[in-house]
């Protein structure tokens, strides 16, 4: 029997809230960087194999370096501060950042796996 699949918005709504994206109960992590190795509701194993999550680290360099490049020529259009600022203020951005969304992008990649590729109940 075929999994059932959830719609693109709920897995979307439940990875920014960080949740099991198969049962939206389940908390996704214990603290800032560990990460539960299942869901407490549902059982669904989060790491479905060795390496599972590098796609997580193409999301999270992908939104990092749009983010970075959108915004430097932006506020540079704008004459907002000088270029040696804003490179610095970027660079420290691109140091940031990417801390911050990491447990996001592991979320995002989860739910997109878990969208495309339904694992079943149990």
């Amino acid at each position: 029997m075929a999994a059932q699949r959830n719609s693109y918005w709920t897995n979307l709504g439940r990875a920014l809230r960080l949740r099991c994206p198969r049962c939206g109960e389940g908390l996704l992590f214990r603290g800032w960087f560990r990460m539960r190795s299942q869901c407490d509701w549902c059982g669904l194993v989060y790491e479905r194999e060795p390496g599972f999550f590098l796609g997580s680290v193409y999301v999270n360099y992908g939104l990092t370096a749009v983010l970075t490049t959108v915004i430097y020529f932006s506020l540079l259009a704008g004459d907002v501060a000088s270029a040696d600022t804003l490179l610095w203020s970027m660079a420290g951005f691109c140091l940031l950042f990417p801390v911050w969304f990491f447990r996001y992008a592991r979320s995002l990649w989860l739910a997109f796996d878990q969208y495309w590729d339904p694992t079943e109940e149990g």
